[in-house]
């Protein structure tokens, strides 16, 4: 029995935002035995993008049950049944931070209908759930709302079912006998690091993942490249190490990777970020941003990225949000003034009409967004149960490491605490990616001292 499910939400951030509807359609593989929708209550407002792509407005869910009240039969209609969604993640990640919230576990084994069509419906140009099954001919009444997407999945679904009729395991099909499915069942549907090891006993890669299950069945169905082929085949064991916090994840992953040269992290071995952001000053005193590979250069970069292309694209944000200029920082080659100044972006710096001191001004504060130099700080975050938090340390800006602390000691001096930390190399890599952490998302509590 399968459980195919869909919902509507506020937005796309499991962690802010909210369900507004859920469908949950009983699937056994030849016909539907059950079906179950509802919109629901998010206690917060609907936006009007949102409606317009759902056509779920706020007064349509004002006296709809809040997702508390449905709680107990999602769990009852999904139990024992594998979780099947198109991008399932997505669907997954909202129910179970619903049940989070709730003070409740909810865990179920997940399988993506988008995946399994890259695999047995090859060659498509889209595989979006619309475009997909307006592909391969697959109607949708009530298209982004929840029911109507749960029905045209199960019709997807069962194609896909008819090639493969043993989707509710792995197969293990060309790989080391030695991995067996109760190996893979047994891996938790949280967040940490983990290991593939070959017949050897050799450590072949490290991931991170905020589900580790999830994750490993997504290498095992990988068939996408030559590497990922290889690399599944010579999988004979996998070890894990749960951290709770994604940020401690991302550090520690960092860190064995550039320990351990796992034989299929080539390309983080050295470095995760070839290309840096520089500030230099010209000879008229502004102060002027550049885009130079790492290794070619002495001084440390503002922040770090993987690509030129990256790096020049957020060079472009950068100056438009900070009211700097392009030709100062590159991105505009003219004798006279950059386009921007005659849209009146730039303050006309490129033409001395704008002091140097004021200008310098705006790139010191892009400096200190970007900089922990002279901060000493604890990142306080989600630990792995519920009475622990993992911290991560920057002392004089540098990055000291992580450790696991009991709640209630946070109180105490920053010198107590600093007892927890596992002390961790601090390079480029691991201040890149504290710094975009911190820009992408929210730890729990910082402590400054």
């Amino acid at each position: 029995m399968f459980a195919i499910i869909d919902v509507e939400t506020t937005g796309v951030n499991a962690k802010t935002d909210r369900i507004t509807e859920i469908a949950i359609v009983l699937f056994d593989g030849e016909k539907i035995i059950k079906e179950f929708s509802s919109l629901i209550n998010p206690e917060r407002k609907i936006s009007y993008h949102i409606t317009q792509l759902t056509g779920i407005n706020n007064k349509m869910v004002e006296s709809a049950p809040k997702f508390y009240e449905l709680a107990k039969e999602i769990v009852e209609m999904t139990e024992d049944c594998p979780f099947v969604g198109h991008n399932v993640a997505f669907d997954y990640r909202f129910i179970r931070a619903e049940f989070e919230s709730l003070g409740y576990n909810y865990e179920r084994k997940t399988l993506d209908t988008l995946r399994l069509a890259r695999k047995f419906i090859p060659g498509l140009r889209s595989y979006s759930l619309g475009r997909l099954c307006e592909s391969i001919g697959i109607e949708i009444n009530n298209r982004h709302r929840a029911l109507g997407d749960a029905r045209a999945t199960v019709e997807l679904f069962k194609r896909i079912y008819q090639f493969q009729p043993e989707l509710e395991s792995v197969s293990l099909k060309g790989l080391h006998s030695n991995l067996k499915q109760e190996k893979i069942d047994s891996l938790p549907q949280e967040t940490g690091v983990y290991y593939f090891y070959n017949d050897a006993k050799e450590l072949i890669y490290v991931g991170k993942s905020t589900n580790i299950h999830s994750r490993m069945l997504q290498h095992l169905s990988n068939t996408t490249t030559k590497k990922a082929l290889e690399m599944k085949n010579r999988i004979a064991d996998v070890d894990y190490e749960l951290c709770g916090s994604e940020l401690v994840a991302l550090l520690l992953e960092s860190d064995e990777i550039k320990k351990n040269l796992p034989l299929y992290n080539r390309s983080q071995r050295r470095s995760l970020h070839t290309w840096g952001l520089y500030s230099y000053e010209n000879e008229q005193g502004y102060n002027c941003l550049t885009i130079e590979r790492t290794k070619n250069s002495t001084d440390t970069p503002l922040t770090l990225f993987s690509s030129k292309m990256q790096a020049q694209e957020q060079l472009f944000q950068i100056t438009e949000t900070y009211q700097l200029c392009q030709k100062l920082n590159g991105l505009y080659h003219s004798s006279g003034a950059c386009f921007q100044y005659g849209i009146k972006l730039c303050k006309g710096a490129c033409i001395g009409e704008e002091n140097a001191e004021d200008y310098n001004l705006r790139v010191r504060q892009l400096k200190d967004y970007f900089s922990l130099d002279h901060n000493n700080m604890i990142l306080v975050d989600k630990g792995r149960s519920k009475e622990e938090k993992a911290i991560v340390m920057i002392e004089n800006g540098s990055y000291c490491g992580f450790g696991y602390i009991d709640e209630n000691i946070l109180n105490d001096s920053p010198e107590d605490i600093k007892s927890s930390i596992r002390n961790y190399v601090n390079n480029r890599d691991t201040q890149s990616i504290i710094r975009s952490y911190l820009r992408r998302k929210k730890v729990e509590r910082i402590i400054y001292f």
